[in-house]
């Protein structure tokens, strides 16, 4: 379901091969969420979370060191939309994950897939046509 299409791409081989993996991950919770026979899927939504989490830290890392590299103007605002994300990811509560956990993943699908398609064709693509 979720895939990098020539659209997405920026230019930037190192950001788009990131972005590539990002998307990955998602796929990684829509096969999960696909997965009818599996009761408790917790363990496996933990380590999406914390793989995209540690994933996501180095990408906004690398991405941000390369905005700073070109002297991107917006590098701010665009800092401030990495650093939301991480916050929203941190701010999975786990306990009621547990209770829940189809509607975590469906929420962490709709948060991802709204982040894949505007922060990338709206924020990043400027990037790369620098």
């Amino acid at each position: 379901m979720y895939e990098m299409k020539d659209e997405y791409y920026i230019g930037v081989e190192k950001i788009d091969m990131q972005h590539k993996e990002l998307f990955h991950i998602a796929d990684e919770a829509y096969m999960l969420l696909k997965k009818e026979f599996v009761a408790d899927k917790f363990d496996n939504i933990v380590a999406i979370i914390v793989r995209l989490k540690e994933y996501a830290i180095q990408h906004f890392a690398d991405e941000e060191a390369y905005m700073l590299s070109i002297g991107y103007k917006k590098f701010l605002s665009h800092k401030t939309e990495h650093d939301d994300f991480i916050e929203k990811v941190n701010g999975i509560d786990f306990d009621s994950m547990d209770h829940n956990q189809t509607g975590t993943l469906l929420d962490i699908m709709e948060f991802l897939n709204d982040w894949l398609v505007h922060h990338i064709l709206e924020k990043d693509k400027l990037i790369g046509t620098l």
